[in-house]
């Protein structure tokens, strides 16, 4: 088999034998999605069938789609954690900065000893940073290193981890999506990996609530930019409204960016206290949706991104436009150069 992280390989290595004897928790970003559950879930088991007592720590609950991933496996929320005296190192993975755990988790393991991530906006904030920018998923470099080390996969964490790789490269059609995305799905399906039960669980068992909220959201999409943005909304309240909650607006911002035209996707969540929460979509890595996510102290990917703005969220919607707007022309000035 080839190899597929040489030099995150062997730092991974050595931090195996730098946690001999230390209790394990694996904290994953608030709002977890596929690579982030993948990801916990495949690296739990892994260090579990080393000897590893590890445990999975989220600031919310697994996604009901994802619970088939975590069957059998220990997943704390924050309070369970700052209840106990524990006394756990913690590996952050999938969170693009120390925050995205939340708040409460960040006081509570203030130098992680590892971070495993793949956004571009990751700037290292752990002992060990096992981060590649040009990777698609977490679960991507994780199944590399895995494999890179002779680990042991069993069937429950190939699905893990293929399922990281799928929704994060939202199935093999995203800009980031590699020849090694391929071949470890490749591997992972011969570890035992089921492509139809993921895709069953991921994109099959809508419920009606899900189609109310997304004939919410479609109903509030409109133009900016020339038609080069579409931006969506969901009003405060809306989640009570069609019976939903926040994990249903998984894939919704797809929508606004699959318009023919349109550069750049926007969600805008309104939340009851006045916050805001924005996930943006590009078609093309030139347009750097980080960026502009940065302006809002938020982060994530060139073409995936988002934020979260507790105050000043009242004429949000425009400055988000008036950002993407300048985006728009620092890439069309830079192309035209």
């Amino acid at each position: 088999m080839e190899t597929f992280y040489p030099t995150l390989s062997g730092e991974f290595a050595r931090l195996l034998a730098s946690l001999a004897g230390r209790r394990i928790a694996i904290v994953g970003h608030a709002r977890p999605d596929g690579d982030c559950i993948g990801s916990q879930v495949a690296l739990a088991r892994v260090l579990a069938a080393l000897g590893f007592d590890v445990v999975c720590v989220n600031a919310d609950p697994v996604p009901r789609r994802l619970q088939f991933l975590s069957a059998g496996m220990t997943f704390l929320r924050t309070d369970d954690v700052l209840a106990l005296p524990d006394d756990r190192v913690a590996i952050f993975v999938d969170c693009a900065d120390h925050a995205r755990g939340g708040e409460r988790l960040q006081l509570r393991y203030p130098s992680p000893v590892a971070v495993v991530d793949h956004h571009i906006s990751n700037v290292g904030y752990g002992v060990t940073n096992l981060i590649d920018r040009a990777s698609a998923a977490t679960c991507e470099i994780l199944a590399g290193v895995f494999f890179d080390n002779d680990l042991p996969v069993d069937a429950q964490t190939a699905q893990a981890l293929y399922v990281g790789i799928l929704t994060d490269t939202g199935q093999f059609r995203f800009n980031s999506t590699s020849r090694r995305c391929f071949v470890l799905a490749g591997e992972l399906v011969s570890r035992g990996a089921q492509a139809s039960e993921a895709g069953y669980q991921l994109y099959e068992r809508e419920t009606p609530g899900k189609i109310r909220l997304l004939q919410h959201f479609l109903a509030s999409l409109r133009l900016e930019c020339g038609g080069r943005v579409c931006v969506g909304k969901l009003s405060a309240g809306i989640f009570e409204q069609t019976g939903t909650s926040a994990e249903d607006t998984e894939g919704l911002v797809d929508y606004a960016r699959s318009i023919d035209g349109v550069d750049i996707g926007a969600l805008i969540e309104e939340k009851p206290d006045g916050s805001v929460k924005a996930s943006l979509r590009a078609k093309e890595p030139a347009f750097r949706v980080d960026l502009v996510a940065a302006k809002f102290n938020g982060g994530g990917h060139a073409c995936a991104a988002g934020l979260n703005l507790k105050s000043g969220a009242g004429d949000f919607p425009e400055r988000l436009v008036a950002a993407l707007a300048a985006q728009i022309i620092t890439v069309d000035a830079t192309r035209k150069s």
